[in-house]
């Protein structure tokens, strides 16, 4: 008898544990009115009976919720860093605004509200905004800063590669101008929703913030004149300029640098 409650006893524990795996997991946005994707990837081990600390990666223009898995190997930094790594979907060029004039595209809403709500609630995470993270590259860089300043209450660190992170220069490109109206109708809301313009809204303690950018690359220039704004305040955070071009080559590189800073966090926070 001691023998078969023995069994028991494993075969549920078993059920506990699942093997690596990415999900592709589908999330209604009420603020959208419609399904939204999502890659969700869990560690070799994931277990219902722990929780992890999460990353949300950001895609960028032109991109979808399959682009980070295609640029790096995410399923080895889940099981390195013993991370829920989530990839949302949020259209080709959102921005990660919520527009104030096209009702289907409130991504802000989506990443920062409904989607980490829908996981927390259906993965083994750690809900809480010191074991949570977000980055992107590119328009994603843009929204890691975006959404991680706006957001201080979800994210503990904040992150971009390659960030698009003053949109102002760019009046006509990527489709922004259909997310905030024109440049020259709209520049009040433009330089509200520029991450450059944003740095009242950090005390230099609540966020840990990493960023780079490749010395060749076209949005270089904007992330050297974040990085001395920071500095200018007193803002603590790591900035890495290294060669490079805005391409996928580099982004791979960059995200390793990110998910060490991320997990360095985490495992500070545990002490």
């Amino acid at each position: 008898m001691r023998k078969i409650y023995s069994l028991v006893a494993l075969f549920l524990g078993l059920q506990c544990i699942v093997l690596a795996k990415t999900d592709t997991v589908q999330v209604h946005s009420d603020a959208m009115d419609k399904d939204v994707p999502n890659l969700i990837i869990t560690p070799s081990g994931y277990s219902s009976s722990t929780t992890y600390p999460s990353v949300y990666l950001l895609h960028g223009a032109g991109g979808d919720y399959t682009t980070w898995a295609r640029i790096a190997d995410l399923q080895q930094y889940a099981d390195r860093y013993g991370l829920i790594i989530v990839c949302p979907d949020a259209g080709v060029t959102s921005w990660y605004f919520d527009s104030p004039i096209d009702p289907k595209m409130q991504y802000e809403s989506y990443v920062a509200s409904e989607l980490v709500a829908w996981v927390d609630d259906h993965y083994a995470t750690k809900p809480d905004r010191a074991y949570r993270a977000i980055t992107g590259l590119s328009m994603g860089g843009h929204g890691g800063l975006y959404l991680g300043f706006r957001h201080q209450d979800v994210w503990g660190a904040v992150g971009s590669t390659s960030g698009g992170v003053d949109i102002r220069p760019f009046p006509l490109n990527w489709d922004i101008a259909k997310r905030l109206g024109s440049y020259a109708e709209n520049k009040e809301v433009w330089e509200e929703n520029s991450v450059i313009n944003m740095l009242h809204l950090l005390d230099g303690k609540t966020l840990d913030i990493i960023f780079d950018c490749g010395r060749h690359d076209f949005f270089y220039d904007a992330n050297v004149r974040l990085h001395e704004k920071m500095e200018e305040r007193n803002i603590p955070h790591d900035f890495i300029s290294r060669p490079g071009v805005h391409n996928a080559e580099y982004w791979q590189n960059a995200i390793a640098y990110q998910l060490l800073f991320f997990n360095s966090k985490f495992e500070a926070r545990k002490k």
